[in-house]
């Protein structure tokens, strides 16, 4: 029994995989790791696409002017390709050099000394960004009046918040600022009056709005008025006098009226009939 049941253990393994002659000396397929080699990484610059999308505006800006004044030629060339700006965009700007001009403003009681040197780089720049957009819609680079005059009555606005200064030494920022804008109300009223006849003025209420800006202003915007006036004399420099006695628009029959409301030529009844 004891010769029997040895040589069936040894039957059994025999037979057992473990100790199988092929399995032993046969090693078990794994899939192979690939292993990325580290040659091939090395540090390199962005890609120009990648590297505009980590600019700002500002920082766009700057490095688009640094180009141009290094490259005259390409700085012409994106001169003449660029859009135009439109009112709303140069508002934009000028808006944001109104904000640079409030935060400089120290807080708390101070001089006026102290006070005009704080802002004094911020109000200048406020002032100079006035004086390089407003030829922009002036004509004949702007040859649509009332594109013209929306511009001059927003930067007119702008000026008035220019902060009033009681040593006059102070004010030639604000002055020469109305003056310039002055000016440039001036050469629009004379293109336009050129056009219409003065009756543009007048019906869009223009007159009127530089009515309140010269009162405004302290009378300072005394060449646009006189333009104005020249260009549209029923209206007048105040503007409650139209429809006074003598200005031609109290009567609502009278041809200059009809002129400024359309009527003119219109079919008049003739007869009982």
């Amino acid at each position: 029994m004891a010769s029997r049941k040895r040589k069936a253990d040894d039957d059994e393994m025999s037979v057992s995989p473990l100790s199988s002659p092929a399995t032993s000396s046969r090693q078990l397929a794994r899939p192979s790791k690939k292993i990325r080699g580290t040659t091939d990484m090395a540090g390199r610059p962005l890609s120009l696409p990648r590297l505009l999308e980590t600019l700002d505006n500002t920082q766009l800006r700057t490095v688009l002017q640094t180009i141009c004044m290094r490259h005259p030629d390409i700085g012409r060339e994106v001169v003449s390709g660029a859009p135009r700006p439109s009112v709303a965009s140069a508002l934009q700007v000028l808006g944001d050099y109104q904000q640079k001009l409030r935060d400089a403003v120290p807080f708390g009681q101070s001089s006026s000394d102290y006070t005009y040197f704080r802002v004094k780089q911020p109000l200048a720049a406020l002032v100079d960004a006035i004086s390089e957009f407003t030829p922009q819609f002036l004509p004949p680079v702007e040859q649509q009046a009332n594109i013209s005059l929306q511009y001059l009555d927003a930067a007119t606005r702008v000026i008035h918040e220019l902060p009033d200064w009681e040593s006059q030494q102070y004010r030639h920022h604000k002055d020469n600022a109305y003056d310039e804008i002055s000016g440039a109300w001036a050469l629009v009223i004379n293109e336009a009056a050129k056009r219409g006849g003065g009756f543009v003025l007048h019906s869009s209420g223009w007159d009127q709005k530089l009515a309140k800006h010269n009162q405004q202003s302290g009378g300072k915007l005394e060449q646009a008025m006189g333009a104005m006036a020249t260009e549209v004399p029923w209206a007048g420099s105040n503007p409650a006098a139209v429809g006074a006695p003598g200005s031609g628009l109290s009567d609502p029959n009278s041809i200059l009226n009809q002129l400024i409301s359309g009527a003119y030529g219109s079919p008049v009844r003739v007869g009982p009939w």
